[in-house]
């Protein structure tokens, strides 16, 4: 049965007042697939259904602040890269109410993410972007942008480094773009366009994985987004 309680506002009767929520895309790459986290739901609206980390804006609160805050009790971490993706205001998209909700991306590195328990969701997980639970609300919809816009990025920028360790070899850098842009690279084309960017340099410490040769390892001169020619 359709969820059909509406919140009442009684702030300014006589006007529509629309509430306000933010809700996380919230990307990393793990056993060569890009992953999105995604919670179930604990109460209703779509009880037991998964969908998209969100919260509520409070009175007092940016925009930003609200993502980075539903972004640490997710996930433990907020040191990360985090952009505005899209406002989505369907008149219909919440049973509840008119709710506007504001998305924003994440990127993350997959290295011992912490996911403090939390009474609004029953559980956390990671799910490969193409094999995705039905969502709640309109999550699919904002997950299908959110895809979309990161792909798009990825081709002309360093925006991967999001997802990266502080030090990495070339293959994993390529990997990373691979698996974001869903098509192979080629090897020597790749790195030469990489190292040409001067986003790069040595860390002068090499690593040794089975019988292959130590491969140098890189890391980015600074950690945030730019655009390569």
């Amino acid at each position: 049965m359709p969820y059909t309680k509406r919140m009442e506002n009684t702030n300014y009767p006589g006007y529509e007042q629309p509430a306000v929520t933010v809700d996380l895309v919230i990307f990393t790459v793990s056993e060569e697939k890009l992953k999105v986290l995604l919670v179930k739901r604990a109460h209703e609206p779509f009880i037991g259904v998964w969908s998209i980390p969100g919260g509520f804006l409070k009175t007092q609160e940016s925009l930003e602040d609200a993502a980075i805050r539903v972004m640490k009790e997710k996930t433990g971490v907020k040191e990360v890269y985090l952009e505005q993706l899209y406002t989505f205001g369907r008149p219909d998209r919440d049973p509840r109410a008119r709710i506007i909700t504001v998305t924003y991306f994440a990127l993350i590195p997959w290295q011992n993410l912490v996911q403090p328990a939390s009474g609004k969701v029953a559980e956390v997980d990671w799910y490969p972007v193409d094999q995705l639970p039905e969502l709640a609300f309109d999550h699919q919809e904002i997950l299908t942008y959110a895809i979309s816009r990161l792909r798009a990025k990825a081709s002309y920028s360093n925006i991967v480094y999001g997802l990266l360790p502080l030090r990495f070899r070339i293959s994993d850098l390529q990997k990373i773009y691979e698996i974001i842009v869903n098509k192979t690279l080629d090897k020597r084309n790749f790195r030469k366009r990489m190292l040409a960017t001067g986003l790069l340099k040595e860390t002068g410490i090499k690593e040794i994985i089975g019988a292959h040769r130590p491969a140098m390892l890189y890391s980015f001169k600074k950690r945030e987004f730019v655009v390569l020619d």
